[in-house]
């Protein structure tokens, strides 16, 4: 009788442990459809053609703000030399070492430099014109006081990032766009939705600024913003690169506008990626620079009257 009650038991504590397992199954996928479901309601709820006017909206501000600030401007900028090596050697293959993969080429591992500079950052805009001016604090931890400074970055020569979303939603350039909700996320606990943008079928490519930001669908604050790589800065030498690592260039560009002042925002974060795609769609980072504003101070801010 013991060995019967205890099969017996046995049978319903692996019954009983079936039924729980089903039914945390069935909760799990009833949380993920809720979740999927919140989602597509943060997006489908939204008026794109309404948000996409109150962005133009911004965009126009934006092309008549006159600025004066100032903020400290910190860049750490990483260089990666692997591909760099590895293309010159006819021993390896370079798609078998990406850069970190402890390669030796000649018996040397690829050199890879990390720099940093700190910088008192000045920038001015009156009558459209952007001027911009920089004091060399720090360069790789050594105190500098250098007045006047260039950009020492060896990757990247880049510009304000304020005005990036005048390229993607001012009025001029509606016409030439294809614009969709991609998808939503959240950024500091806000709910956003993902705005792309690009070249309409019948416009052709050119070097037109397109990429996504996320707006809250609220206030249709832009919170962050992504840009094409067609539009940076020589671009030709990413592409000569490119063509000597018998690769494609990708070239990465991205703004957070966290810092608010009269209603316009100001970017806190700028970040650059420098990789290179093979057919196969394998990207190897060659460069990245991340460059960070903080402690600003306004001086004027304010939107012109035309």
């Amino acid at each position: 009788m013991r060995i019967e009650s205890g099969r017996s038991g046995g049978r319903r504590q692996r019954l009983r442990a079936v039924v729980l397992a089903a039914g945390f199954l069935v909760l799990s996928m009833a949380l993920a459809e809720g979740i999927q479901t919140q989602e597509e309601k943060v997006s489908t709820a939204v008026d794109l053609p309404a948000l996409l006017d109150k962005l133009t909206a911004y965009a126009r501000r934006l092309e008549n703000v006159a600025l004066d600030f100032i903020c400290r401007e910190e860049i750490a900028e990483k260089i990666d030399y692997t591909l760099d090596a590895v293309a010159s050697s006819p021993l390896v293959d370079t798609w078998s070492y990406g850069p970190g993969s402890g390669i030796l080429v000649g018996g040397r591992r690829p050199r890879v430099d990390r720099n940093a500079y700190v910088y008192d950052y000045q920038c001015v805009r009156k009558d459209k014109v952007i001027t911009e001016s920089r004091t060399l604090l720090e360069e790789n931890k050594v105190k500098k006081n250098e007045r006047e400074a260039k950009l020492k970055t060896a990757v990247f020569v880049y510009g304000n990032a304020l005005l990036g979303p005048v390229g993607i939603f001012a009025e001029r350039f509606r016409p030439l766009y294809t614009y969709s909700i991609t998808g939503s996320d959240k950024i500091d606990k806000k709910p956003v939705v993902i705005v792309e943008a690009v070249p309409a079928d019948e416009t052709p490519d050119l070097h037109l600024l397109y990429g996504k930001a996320w707006v809250d669908p609220t206030t249709a604050d832009i919170l962050k913003i992504e840009w094409s790589e067609k539009r940076v800065g020589r671009f030709d030498i990413f592409q000569e690169r490119a063509d000597r690592y018998k690769l494609k260039p990708q070239i990465t560009i991205r703004s957070d506008l966290r810092d608010v002042s009269n209603g316009i925002r100001f970017p806190s974060v700028l970040y650059l990626k420098e990789a290179y795609v093979n057919s196969r769609g394998r990207a190897v980072v060659r460069s990245e620079t991340t460059v960070t504003y903080k402690d600003f101070k306004f001086f004027t801010v304010e939107v012109e009257i035309r």
